[in-house]
């Protein structure tokens, strides 16, 4: 049977013979092992930008400067493609943050994502996102903003600044245990599951957050086996189908070495 270092350089070594721009960090929740392959770098965020717009949401919860139960109205023109539900929906919708932030993260929400990022404002999800650690970690435009990304603008994501907030969330510490595993109880419910748990299958707990788009695949987030560990995959400019292929063994074969 392999040990998780023999892993750990057969997903680097496999990294190297994909093609694009691909970055991975890892790190065991008990022993405090790490390791990376351009964990540090910049990569397009898709999708993942939503988890940690949902910490900023939560944090902003917390000091007060809005609730969990504040009512939003999403109108016909808020509505974008995608994932999600409320594009499916007839006519102006009333909603909670609380249900927008579920949508948001359990099924990739696009519409409720912009209606988020329109309701804190972008300069507050700057500061707040610097406040939480993330110099790299950014969110410039709205979804589907083809004006903007025809300008060369784009979400952007580090797998490990994501990753040590995920390690922030198991530990209790982001901002307090109450709010973690709040936080934790949301990504757990997350219903893309076909990258990360592809292979482990539906058993196995993994609280995580994913984005694709077009030669775009990521998945960041935690797998619950005896010693849980953070697992992260980012990738741009790739053959997704081989690139998720190794997500799946990956996170597959590291469950098992640390189960």
């Amino acid at each position: 049977m392999m040990n998780e270092q023999a892993i750990l350089e057969g997903i680097e070594r496999e990294m190297a013979s994909l093609s694009g721009h691909l970055g991975f960090y890892y790190k065991n929740l008990v022993t405090g092992r790490e390791f990376g392959v351009g964990e540090d770098e910049i990569y397009s965020a898709a999708s993942v930008i939503k988890f940690p717009l949902f910490l900023h949401i939560l944090t902003e919860c917390h000091r007060g400067n809005m609730s969990l139960d504040d009512m939003i109205k999403i109108d016909e023109e808020d509505k974008v493609p995608g994932c999600g539900a409320l594009s499916l929906f007839s006519g102006s919708i009333d909603a909670d943050i609380r249900t927008l932030c579920r949508l948001m993260i359990c099924i990739s929400d696009n519409t409720a994502t912009n209606r988020l990022i329109r309701h804190c404002g972008l300069e507050a999800i700057e500061r707040g996102f610097l406040e939480m650690g993330l110099e790299k970690t950014k969110i410039r435009r709205l979804l589907f903003d083809a004006e903007s990304s025809a300008k060369g603008i784009f979400n952007t994501i580090s797998p490990k600044e994501l990753g040590l907030l995920f390690e922030r969330l198991y530990r209790g510490t982001f901002i307090n245990n109450e709010v973690s595993e709040y936080a934790l109880d949301v990504l757990l419910y997350q219903q893309i599951g076909h990258k990360l748990g592809g292979k482990l299958g539906e058993d196995v707990a993994i609280a995580h957050k994913t984005g694709e788009d077009g030669g775009l695949s990521n998945d960041l987030g935690i797998v619950y086996s005896k010693n849980p560990f953070v697992i992260c995959f980012t990738g741009h400019k790739t053959d997704v189908y081989p690139w998720e292929d190794l997500m799946r063994r990956g996170a597959y074969d590291l469950y098992t070495v640390n189960n």
